[in-house]
């Protein structure tokens, strides 16, 4: 099961409380939770090829730990990684490559 979220509300709770608690609350929460649809592991997965698809690193870099947390192994990172290069872009992968080789180094 997905653990409970509260980056939004610790990092943005005074600034943008609403976008916050739909960070938290929502997105995590409600959607993420949703097991029964949807694996954490298999989220985790679409979502890490989504935020390299669009070359978010920050946000890619904190999903790509969640992923690992959600069972993702290395080998299944390099695989999604170096898949998604030839529709993403080949510096896309690059930087996401930088990435996974910290977060899975051991």
């Amino acid at each position: 099961m997905a653990k409970k979220q509260t980056a939004g509300r610790e990092q943005l709770g005074d600034f943008a409380p609403k976008f916050a608690e739909l960070n938290d609350d929502v997105l995590f929460g409600e959607v993420w939770s949703r097991e029964d649809k949807l694996s954490a592991r298999d989220r985790s997965m679409i979502t890490c090829a989504s935020l390299m698809s669009q070359g978010l690193s920050p946000q890619l870099e904190a999903h790509m730990k969640i992923a690992k947390e959600n069972g993702v192994t290395k080998d299944e990172m390099v695989e999604l990684i170096t898949h998604l290069s030839f529709y993403a872009g080949w510096p896309k992968a690059w930087s996401a490559f930088s990435l996974a080789k910290e977060i899975f180094k051991d």
